[in-house]
């Protein structure tokens, strides 16, 4: 039964298994997220020792209103 399942789900996927499109949006969300929290911790207050280091050339710096 469970054959059956797999195979329908991967006909209905044009032949890519349905785990595949997962994996892609897992590794996909990962990247954004870890992107997004390093321009965040960049932007913040410095830890203790990063006080006087300075910010990298590729995060951008965000304008407090």
């Amino acid at each position: 039964m469970y054959l059956l399942m797999q195979e329908g789900v991967a006909e209905a996927a044009g032949g890519v298994p349905y785990s595949l499109f997962l994996n892609i949006v897992g590794v996909v969300g990962f990247v954004a997220a870890v992107g997004i929290g390093s321009v965040a911790w960049y932007n913040s207050k410095r830890p203790t020792g990063w006080e006087g280091n300075e910010r990298p050339d590729i995060v951008p710096e965000i304008k407090k209103d």
